[in-house]
């Protein structure tokens, strides 16, 4: 059994897998994402495709498709910032696991990418290090299932990464698929010992090695840039905090600070969330942290 195989198993088996706990990506499980620090990545991301929407020429549909969306937070939280999109949009929640399926309250469930052509958005928030990857030793041999020395120099080829990459590129007719991800390069990951870019998590913490108690923690491997662009080469990539400085995200703090100040004496749950934004915006812009993730873009400009 090769690595891809076994990650396939720890992560995604239907009665064993990581992502069948149904904790993954919430507050009161084992990591969380940008989208569960709280509302205001939502209205972020609500922003970009408000702006999305009117460089398309406001089709409608206008189809959201969420890679990887786990219980359907990103969803939830672009809803209630109700942006200006929101009468055109088709919001798509594609989620693997049956548990974060069941949590999906916002907008259409399913388990697999749909069907082209379509216009609009696909964003993929911390999914591809999740999927399954080759491992190669420095003498080109397959690691499998059995755990390396930590002192291994090891080499990942994410084919499933890239095939997903393909994917998203072939369903839409025009538009932007948007990875959001740790990401680095296959030649620095190779310098590196894989203890740094290869990691587990379990309860928001470092877990074991990968190969310890398979489905009792994520699996998760940076991402390789340059193998996404070996399939098509993005047409821009920031850091996380950039992006979302860009698409209004101080703004939205301004915004929040203005409602907290008005409604402080009286409370309430408007002026509480006002207040919450500037903490949020801390986390997601942190640059040791979530704002030093990658964002990669690619746009499909459609027929001339």
């Amino acid at each position: 059994m090769g690595f891809a195989e076994f990650m396939e198993q720890a992560l995604y088996d239907p009665v064993h897998g990581f992502y069948e706990l149904g904790q993954a990506g919430r507050r009161e499980g084992h990591f969380i994402t940008s989208p569960e620090v709280g509302p205001l990545f939502g209205a972020v991301v609500g922003r970009m495709l408000d702006r999305r929407w009117e460089e398309l020429d406001q089709p409608d549909p206008f189809v959201v498709i969420d890679a990887g969306a786990g219980p359907g937070t990103l969803a939830r939280t672009v809803a209630k910032a109700d942006p200006l999109c929101t009468s055109a949009m088709r919001w798509i929640n594609v989620e693997r696991s049956a548990a974060g399926r069941s949590a999906h309250t916002v907008g259409e469930s399913t388990a697999v990418m749909p069907d082209g052509p379509i216009v609009g958005v696909i964003v993929a928030n911390e999914l591809l290090d999740n999927l399954p990857l080759r491992l190669f030793d420095s003498g080109g041999d397959e690691v499998g299932e059995h755990r390396p020395s930590p002192e291994t120099r090891l080499t990942p080829r994410q084919d499933q990464a890239c095939a997903w990459l393909a994917q998203a590129l072939s369903i839409l007719s025009q538009g932007t698929v948007v990875v959001i991800d740790y990401m680095s390069t296959t030649k620095d990951m190779a310098s590196r010992p894989w203890p740094e870019w290869l990691r587990t998590y379990r309860g928001h913490e470092r877990g074991d090695d990968p190969w310890t108690a398979p489905g009792t923690q994520d699996i998760t491997c940076e991402v390789a840039l340059d193998q996404l662009s070996a399939v098509c080469p993005p047409d821009r990539v920031v850091d996380q905090a950039a992006w979302l400085r860009e698409h209004s995200i101080e703004e939205l703090v301004v915004e929040g600070n203005a409602a907290w100040q008005a409604g402080a004496a009286q409370g309430g749950l408007a002026a509480l969330a006002g207040r919450s934004r500037a903490i949020e915006a801390e986390a997601l812009l942190d640059p040791a942290g979530l704002g030093g993730f990658t964002v990669a873009e690619w746009n499909v400009p459609g027929p001339e």
